[in-house]
This record gives structure tokens, C-alpha cells and sequence, in this order.
């Protein structure tokens, strides 16, 4: 079901911190900032040969990062996304094998223009797990 590995999302504290780094120190071609308010967060993507990494960074105390980077101050890995072909078949066959799919259940619009849903983290080897359909 799922395709190749799209991208995997790192929480900053600041995108400027994360951009220094992956930029910076390691030479990767960062994209430009965007803010993705549905999901309460700015997001920068550092361009890698055979896949992406997400930088992201909290938009308000709200924000699902925020609470991440609580626990993890410095930031760490948040989440995988896998690509699928089709997102509601997908998240059909999921539910009726027992995964929890997270909020409603219903896909948002994420990053990439694309309809996105999240698992839960207990039902995927304690990962968080982004599902993009292409």
C-alpha cells in the first residue's frame, strides 16, 4: 500500500536554527519558509537527492509542535510520510485492520497541496506516520 518515503519531519525551535544547520552546515538546498495554519506550523524543506526532510516550527502555544518541543526542546524527529495512491482507500483499509487514524478521520490539505491523513503512533512501532497521497 504504501509508496516511497516522502519526507521525515524534524520539530525546530526556530526554522532559522534548522536551515542553519541543513543549509549551512550540511550544504542541502532549503526551500523557502511557508506557513501551513491548518496544521499550526511554518515549514521549510530541505531538498535531498532521494527524499525531503521537513523542518518544522510551531505556529502558536497550539500547535501540535509546540507541545512536541515541550518534551524535546531542542527538537527531534516528529514524524514519517509515505506516500499512497489513494488516501481514503488507504485510510479504509487501515481502520478495518485496527489502526487508529488521528483528529476526525477525514484528510486535510498538508504542505504539499495534498490530501494527508496521520496515524497513531502506538499502531506504527511508536511513530507518528504521515500518509500523502500522490
Amino acid at each position: 500500500m504504501i509508496g516511497r518515503l516522502n519526507h521525515v519531519a524534524i520539530a525546530v525551535p526556530t526554522l532559522e536554527s534548522g536551515v542553519a544547520t541543513y543549509g549551512g552546515v550540511l550544504g542541502a538546498k532549503c526551500s523557502e519558509p511557508q506557513e501551513v495554519t491548518e496544521h499550526g506550523v511554518k515549514v521549510v524543506f530541505v531538498e535531498l537527492p532521494n527524499t525531503k526532510i521537513e523542518l518544522l516550527e510551531p505556529i502558536g502555544e497550539n500547535s501540535p509542535i509546540a507541545k512536541f518541543l515541550e518534551k524535546n526542546p531542542v527538537g527531534g524527529i516528529h514524524h514519517v510520510c509515505y506516500e499512497v495512491e489513494d488516501i481514503i482507500a488507504a485510510r479504509d483499509k487501515l481502520k478495518a485492520e485496527g489502526a487508529r487514524v488521528l483528529g476526525d478521520g477525514e484528510p486535510k490539505i498538508g504542505a504539499h497541496g495534498k490530501p494527508v491523513i496521520f496515524l497513531h503512533p502506538k499502531d506504527f512501532c511508536g511513530t507518528l506516520t504521515e500518509l500523502e497521497q500522490v
